[in-house]
């Protein structure tokens, strides 16, 4: 009994730094309806500010609660400065759009991180007065978990006194529910905006902030966190802060005991905890219930057009470079180009759901993963050849895709979004922990090509050739009565429904056969890299897929294939060029996103409008 009171309260004090940051991403998102990837940056700011204040003024008790206090008043600036120079210019746009800036902000942050504290992991001092431990039924508790619970508990009625006993917290609350409603009535949405912003964004830093005198401010802290973080408010119920609560506690006590009766599931275990929640109630423990089920959206994008004239003498053009460029560049170009060729199969597969379909998917990365140890599996265990093992990388992605999208397609928008992020982050804690079968963190290692396609020029046609293949096959799709069929569903699946369409069929087919196109992309990339690890499963594949799509522009079929070369090119480029290559890639990401939101197949008509 004793061990599971001091379990317990070591669950409650982890929950405390969680609950945090995610009140502080829940309110963000109620009023503004940003779904902002860079609040985790926020929070590793929170921790290395307050590594640094408290170096110089936490000799005492007072001096290391100051520095952190501080540090958390300097994140909200920061998130301030955001807000106005950034967000504020995108509120209206997709949420695609809106995910693609954050996570511009999260590489620059990670960055500028850098190149302040340097790369190595910085421990901070215990605090003065908590660096003990109290002794609990026999058992030993840092005296600074309880600390934490107080904090945590005092923040949130701090809150609950801000949103219900303040004319700014009243407005909050009415945002929440109705921001036209809001704006109809005079307030200054822009003002209030920020001022959220800058709540969430101290919030995020003091749950950093409060973390230093327990773990180490690293550079990981932030792609590690904000999982974690969606995982608590899509539980709890967006824009609930008690929700929020009442979640992180349920996450942080399920990981709490998790490692001690389960170790072996107990990343699967929060991830399958947040897929229940959102197929079973969408809107969360605690959210506001809304229509997520067939959303009508009834603003159909321009009609897609098969290419004639222009776009198809480029298509051609850039089939006839691909196959002649190989033969007249180094070896490591070669490598380059085959990597393009396998990323632009990816994101075209990604392009087709999110264009054809309107089934926003932030866990696509979760069919290229399961092609590539599709692949990867049936060498290691099967000893199969390249040949057979390629086979078997679009089964596991399309049987993946039959079995996540079933739930999947019965929400959309955000609710979607997330289950799509959930499963895919099942599919990478199963690779993760399950180390007998997957290798764990290890990975499997020896994938390499026969012998005969051993060559990287022989390597490269054969991904090219079956790739350039698969994206014909998506383009012939788009362009088939399955196709228009499907678009007529994203653009309004009540009248489609009206009209006979079982719109629920259709996007299921339609996320299977995106499902196994990522799957062969996946078995390449595994042949091409000679391994696969758990990092091919994680949401940064799923960003990485976003932003190439994105980049390319999404009216074009065209696009995401420009939008890999695109990317692949300057990630390669910059990383050759300098250490910072990160801050420079997520400027350059910010910048197309604000100058350029329909991409570089939008380039063109956008010069054409400036000259008339």
């Amino acid at each position: 009994m004793s061990f599971i009171v001091v379990q317990a309260i070591t669950g409650l004090a982890s929950a405390a730094s969680l609950f945090l940051i995610a009140a502080g991403l829940s309110i963000v998102f109620g009023v503004t309806r940003i779904v902002n990837f860079a609040h985790g940056s926020l929070y590793m700011l929170g921790a290395y500010l307050a590594y640094s204040l408290s170096t110089m003024i936490g000799d005492s008790f007072i001096g290391y609660l100051f520095a952190m206090l501080l540090a958390a008043v300097a994140v909200g600036g920061v998130g301030a400065v955001m807000e106005t120079m950034l967000l504020r210019r995108i509120y209206r746009a997709p949420e695609l759009f809106q995910l693609l800036a954050t996570f511009g902000v999260v590489l620059v942050v990670q960055d500028v991180s850098r190149l302040i504290w340097g790369a190595d992991d910085l421990f901070a001092a215990r605090m003065p007065v908590l660096d003990g431990s109290v002794s609990l039924l026999g058992h030993s508790v840092p005296a600074y978990d309880f600390f934490l619970i107080a904090v945590a508990l005092f923040v949130m009625g701090g809150l609950w006194l801000l949103f219900h006993r303040t004319r700014f917290g009243v407005l909050v609350r009415a945002a929440t529910e109705d921001r036209e409603m809001v704006a109809a009535l005079g307030i200054n949405q822009r003002w209030l905006f920020t001022g959220t912003f800058i709540v969430g964004a101290a919030l995020a830093g003091l749950g950093g902030a409060l973390q230093i005198p327990r773990q180490a401010a690293s550079l990981s802290m932030d792609l590690n966190i904000i999982v974690d973080a969606f995982v608590v408010v899509v539980i709890g119920g967006m824009g609930s802060i008690m929700g929020a609560f009442v979640a992180a506690v349920l996450i942080s006590e399920l990981l709490a005991f998790g490692v001690v009766i389960f170790p072996e599931i107990t990343l699967v275990l929060i991830f399958l905890v947040m897929a229940v929640t959102l197929v079973l109630k969408p809107s969360g423990l605690f959210g506001r219930q809304e229509f997520t089920t067939q959303e009508d959206r009834r603003s159909p994008d321009p009609p897609l057009r098969v290419g004639t004239g222009a776009m198809r003498v480029f298509c051609w053009g850039l089939l006839a470079i691909g196959l002649v460029l190989p033969l007249v560049v180094g070896e490591f170009a070669v490598v380059i180009l085959t990597e393009i060729a396998i990323l632009s199969l990816f994101a075209a597969s990604l392009h087709f759901l999110l264009w054809g379909g309107g089934l926003i998917s932030f866990g696509h990365a979760a069919y290229f993963g399961l092609g590539a140890y599709g692949a990867g599996l049936a060498v290691f265990h099967l000893s199969l050849a390249m040949a057979p093992a390629l086979l078997l990388a679009p089964l596991a992605g399309a049987v993946g895709a039959l079995l996540f999208g079933w739930f999947c397609v019965r929400l959309s928008g955000i609710y979607m979004a997330m289950l799509t992020l959930a499963f895919a982050q099942i599919a990478w804690s199963a690779a993760f922990q399950w180390i007998g079968f997957t290798g764990g963190d290890n990975g499997i290692l020896g994938v390499w090509p026969s012998t005969w396609a051993s060559e990287p020029l022989v390597f490269y046609y054969l991904a090219f050739g079956v790739c350039a293949a698969v994206i014909w096959g998506l383009r012939h799709t788009v362009f088939s009565p399955f196709g228009y069929t499907l678009r007529a569903t994203r653009d309004s699946a009540l009248r489609a429904a009206a009209i006979g369409i079982d719109v629920t069929r259709h996007r299921w087919l339609a996320f299977t056969l995106a499902g196994a196109a990522a799957g062969v992309s996946g078995g390449f990339f595994a042949f091409a890299k000679g391994s696969v690890f758990p990092e091919v499963l994680f949401v940064s594949t799923s960003i990485d897929g976003l932003v190439m799509v994105l980049l390319g522009g999404m009216q074009s079929l065209a696009g995401p294939i420009l939008g890999a070369i695109a990317f692949t090119e300057m990630e390669t480029e910059l990383t050759r060029l300098t250490e910072l290559w990160q801050l420079c890639l997520g400027i350059l990401i910010i910048v197309l996103v604000v100058v350029l939101p329909n991409g570089l197949v939008g380039l063109s008509s956008l010069l054409q409008r400036r000259r008339s």
